[in-house]
């Protein structure tokens, strides 16, 4: 390692603007969500498979272009006033995900995580808090699964998963020999309006905080007080019945 033997200054970076070089034969306009392409660096409006890295500051013209002919002017970090789709006043602070430049939504599943609901403004609109480097998803590192059904058999092949679930869903486990770890079960519909139960199989008991242990015991998200985002986590780890390792909201267990 060789250390500094004189002043050496550095170009400093200051402010939330950066700027990124587009891809060839495309079009960004004021206001879109902006993704890299992760395989070249190249910005372009954004897909679900991009890095998020902010919002056009204004439109850029990259239609006769090769890449990296031009580069695309992006906010790193604010606030945006957002379409999202679903929003309601009992959503401040819940996750936002982009499916592409204009299209926002609380499902992650095939989505890109934009940000934090900050304030209501009408149905459907928010205004979403961003920050590319100091914001994490909450759902990061977890396969993904939308359950818009009312029912679903968890089996060894659901471990590791978050499963989002946007309707009344009774949810029943498989047998305590069936292998099943760090399964979380979401819910993703607005306050009080989606019910999510966790029904263990036959009579296995389901063991989770202040739990009865009584056989056939079933786990429920109250529906009254049920918000967005709430969730219980289970695992397949005890002899007579499943075990519950997390849980957020308002559930009964007995």
């Amino acid at each position: 390692m060789t250390t500094l033997a004189v002043n050496t200054p550095r170009a400093k970076v200051i402010g939330d603007i950066n700027e990124i070089p587009m891809i060839a034969s495309d079009i960004i306009y004021e206001g879109a969500a902006v993704g890299v392409v992760k395989g070249t660096g190249h910005a372009r409006p954004l897909t679900s498979v991009d890095l998020f890295v902010g919002f056009a500051e204004a439109k850029a013209d990259n239609s006769t272009g090769a890449a990296a002919a031009k580069n695309i002017r992006v906010i790193e970090n604010g606030t945006m006033v957002l379409p999202v789709t679903g929003a309601v006043i009992t959503d401040i602070n819940q996750p936002v995900y982009a499916t592409d430049d204009n299209t926002f939504t609380f499902l992650p599943t095939g989505a890109v995580f934009i940000g934090f609901v900050k304030r209501f403004v009408s149905s459907g609109v928010v205004e979403v808090k961003f920050d590319v480097d100091g914001f994490v998803d909450p759902y990061q590192g977890k396969f993904r699964q939308t359950l818009s059904a009312a029912t679903l058999t968890l089996d060894a092949q659901d471990s590791g998963k978050d499963i989002f679930c946007t309707v009344d869903t009774v949810i029943t486990l498989p047998a305590t020999a069936v292998a099943l770890s760090n399964c979380r079960l979401i819910c993703m519909g607005p306050f009080g309006t989606v019910q999510v139960s966790v029904d263990p199989d036959n009579a296995d008991k389901l063991h989770g905080p202040d739990d009865t242990g009584a056989d056939g015991g079933v786990a429920v998200n109250t529906k009254a007080t049920a918000c967005r985002g709430d969730f219980i986590t289970i695992t397949n780890g005890h002899t007579d019945g499943a075990t519950v390792d997390q849980i957020k909201g308002t559930w009964t267990i007995a």
